[in-house]
């Protein structure tokens, strides 16, 4: 009789278990779910052993893409790349065959030193619009900042402006649920970019909109990697405690470049609504410009039929003559960005990565270290910063700089909502570049040491905990 129960139970187990697998297989080929391999064994472990958990967790949680109606650009023309042309007109060809915009013009960029220049320049966008105001961030913080933007939404929208504020649906409660019923009564329109309890889209939850965007009549952008909260700005003298303000990267600019972000705003309105674009966000085609010129909207994510940003800097990592430098909060790199960046170093490229010593994800840096001995025994040079640094950028050799919201972790570069500006100027591209270095001047060097037994195993279990493809 216990062998007959038991025979039942393993049958039962291999049933769910085939049908875990059945439904993992179907929805990849279905949905083109191209995956790093790790998460694919992962996924497949997990269905084969334990079924009753990981099938409920893979149909929440397991597309990595989401349909989305055509996209609002028109397709960029692609051009031959030859052995000869710039990295800035490779990066153009890959992004052109990627069928990412084109790169357009711009004026007046303004790269905000520090957070008081940002918050400067945030209110400046927004009491500057004159019709209409579109905002898209990954929270909005209940504090002292949140209040001040709130208060600007509402004071804007009563002066008879056209306030749209895009928020993400996990965002909002990270940021503490600022009270957004204010901005709704004072005719703000808002709408969550997929709320994880009652939304009917096939967005899933783990995909998260991690663009920031404040746009003003199509014409005038804010952006970068600061979210709409105290700590990425000046801090708040209200808060508990001496709140030390986070170091972050934004920029604001005009021209063209505002009108290709606006354009990327509607498309992500419409899908978190659900409403038809309006009739003035017809696509237009910037008029061409040098390669060496301009700047050209990276969009990223489960929107994007490629992995556009992770594409375009492995070849860029690949193709480095003389430098790549770059800053970012948490570094998690999948192994073919790694590799990258180690055999660019391996070959001479100077190679710089500035880190903090310790960020808000404590998760993140238990699961760097491998990464960053291997860097360090590869040549590169690791900086670790006192105290939050916040911001992405990556300049390589001095031809191109990318700067926006992505980390260079997993999450960042397959799963998130993203956006990136590459700037091909080469006086911005330095202007960058000093940016970087201003941060790398007050860190300290990383130094390597061999971990012990224990150590590595712990490291790669973090690696594996922090996994979330």
């Amino acid at each position: 009789m216990p062998s007959e129960l038991l025979s039942r139970g393993l049958t039962l187990h291999g049933l769910v278990a085939l049908l875990g697998l059945v439904v993992y297989v179907l929805a990849t080929h279905a949905g083109r779910q191209r995956r790093h391999p790790s998460a694919a064994i992962a996924w497949v472990v997990s269905l084969a052993f334990m079924p009753y958990l990981a099938l409920p967790l893979y149909l929440l949680f397991g597309n990595r893409k989401v349909a989305r109606a055509p996209s609002t650009h028109p397709p960029a023309l692609a051009f031959k790349a030859s052995h000869s042309d710039t990295l800035a007109a490779r990066f153009q060809h890959l992004a052109a065959a990627m069928g990412l915009a084109r790169a357009s013009s711009y004026q007046q960029l303004a790269i905000h030193q520090d957070g008081l220049a940002a918050l400067q320049a945030l209110r400046s966008v927004i009491l500057g619009a004159s019709s209409k105001l579109d905002l898209c961030t990954f929270l909005l913080g209940r504090d002292a900042l949140g209040n001040e933007v709130m208060d600007l939404l509402i004071r804007r929208a009563q002066e008879g402006v056209r306030v749209r504020l895009l928020i993400d649906g996990i965002g909002m409660y990270l940021g503490g649920r600022p009270k957004l019923k204010r901005l709704s009564a004072a005719g703000v329109q808002v709408a969550l970019f997929v709320s994880p309890f009652r939304s009917p889209l096939r967005g899933r939850t783990n995909l998260r909109n991690h663009r920031k965007m404040v746009i003003a009549d199509g014409k005038h952008l804010w952006t970068g990697g600061r979210n709409l909260a105290a700590e990425y700005f000046v801090g708040d003298p209200d808060a508990l405690g001496k709140q030390t303000p986070w170091i972050d990267l934004s920029f604001d600019l005009h021209g063209d470049l505002a009108r290709q972000a606006q354009l990327r705003f509607e498309q992500d309105w419409g899908f978190a609504t659900q409403a038809p674009p309006p009739l003035d966000a017809a696509p237009e085609l910037p008029a061409p410009i040098p390669a060496q010129t301009g700047a050209q909207l990276i969009a990223s994510g489960p929107d994007q039929a490629d992995d556009t940003l992770y594409s375009l800097l492995i070849a860029s990592c690949f193709t480095a003559q003389t430098r790549i430098l770059a800053v970012t909060p948490y570094f998690v790199p999948g192994a073919t960005l790694l590799m990258a960046l180690t055999l660019a170093a391996r070959r001479g490229v100077s190679v710089d990565l500035v880190l903090p010593r310790h960020s808000n994800h404590r998760l993140a840096d238990l699961a760097r270290p491998a990464a960053l001995r291997e860097l360090a025994a590869a040549g590169a040079r690791v900086w670790l910063v006192d105290g939050m640094i916040h911001a992405k950028a990556i300049v390589i050799d001095n031809e191109l700089a990318l700067a926006g919201s992505a980390n260079l972790d997993e999450r960042s570069l397959f799963l998130n909502y993203e956006l990136m500006i590459a700037f091909f100027e080469s006086a911005d591209v330095h202007r960058f570049a000093q940016w970087i270095e201003r941060q790398r001047a007050q860190a300290k060097l990383f130094i390597a040491r061999p971990p012990g037994v224990v150590r590595e195993f712990s490291e790669g279990l973090m690696r594996w905990l922090t996994f979330q493809l």
